[in-house]
C-alpha cells in the first residue's frame, strides 16, 4: 500500500473572508465522498482548513523569522483541505480524486507521501530515534 495526500485547491479560496464557510449543500456532497473513502477502508485522515485570510505565514528571511498575517496577495492557489489515503497505486489515488464533487475551478493535487524505506541507509540512520507520531499511544 502507498500513502497519498490529496490536497483540495478550491477556486476563490484565496480571496475568501476569514469567516467564510461552505454551504450545507457542498458539505453534504463532500460528506458522501468522504463516507465512500471511509467505507472503502482507504481513508487515514481528512480536514478542511479556514481560508488563508485567517492564516499566518512564518518564514525565514535573511536568517530572521518573518511573520505575515493573511490574506496573502501573491497566492494564486491555496490548500483548502486534505485527505490522507492509503491505496495500492497512483492510479487508484487518481480514481478516488476523480470521484470528488468538485466545484467549477476546483483542483485536487495528489502527492505521494515519503516512507522511510524510500530513503538511502544514511538518511534512515539520521532519522533513528524519532517516534513516528502515527504509532505513539495517547
Amino acid at each position: 500500500m502507498m500513502r497519498f495526500m490529496m490536497l483540495m485547491l478550491p477556486a476563490g479560496h484565496c480571496d475568501a473572508a476569514p469567516d467564510a464557510l461552505p454551504s450545507a449543500d457542498a458539505v453534504e456532497k463532500m460528506m458522501r465522498f468522504n463516507k465512500a473513502l471511509q467505507e472503502a477502508g482507504v481513508l487515514l485522515a481528512l480536514d478542511g482548513l479556514h481560508p488563508p485570510s485567517a492564516g499566518v505565514r512564518v518564514s525565514s528571511v535573511d536568517g530572521k523569522v518573518k511573520v505575515v498575517d493573511g490574506p496573502f496577495s501573491e497566492a494564486k492557489e491555496v490548500v483548502g483541505g486534505y485527505w490522507m489515503i492509503d491505496v495500492s497505486s497512483r492510479e487508484e489515488a487518481i480514481a478516488w480524486a476523480s470521484r470528488c464533487p468538485l466545484a467549477v475551478g476546483d483542483t485536487i493535487e495528489i502527492r505521494q507521501v515519503f516512507e522511510m524505506s524510500d530513503f538511502p541507509p544514511e538518511t534512515r540512520k539520521a532519522a533513528e530515534g524519532f517516534d513516528d507520531p502515527r504509532h505513539v499511544a495517547s
